[in-house]
């Protein structure tokens, strides 16, 4: 059974509100309550087990930001290709958005605008 916050939370109140009801009633005077933090080994051990999994798992998504920042990195670079092929001087340059990038009409080669 897993023990989510919010039910923790409701748990401790209702210890919290029991504790008071029965001091109250009791005909001995109490100055302290304490109430326990909640931690148990149980939840020490899954908090544990998470940051495994999280260590676990962090070259995995170092490699997946790298790869999104590549494929960023060449959407920036054609964006600013096309842009330089469309202000370009020479007539005969045009843009291929399948090949991403900036040839030449009457050769097909590629420019460098």
């Amino acid at each position: 059974m897993k023990v989510t916050f919010s039910k923790r939370l409701c748990l401790t109140a209702m210890l919290t509100l029991g504790a008071i009801v029965y001091t109250a009633s009791a005909s001995a005077q109490t100055s302290k309550l304490i109430i326990e933090s909640g931690d148990s080994a149980q939840s020490k051990q899954d908090a544990a087990m998470d940051k495994e999994q999280w260590n676990d798992t962090r070259s995995l998504r170092q490699k997946v930001n790298t790869r999104v920042e590549k494929e960023w990195d060449k959407t920036d670079v054609a964006f600013d290709t096309r842009d330089k092929c469309d202000k370009s001087a020479n007539l005969n340059a045009y843009w291929e958005p399948n090949t991403l990038r900036c040839l030449d009409r009457t050769t097909g080669r590629p420019l460098t605008p």
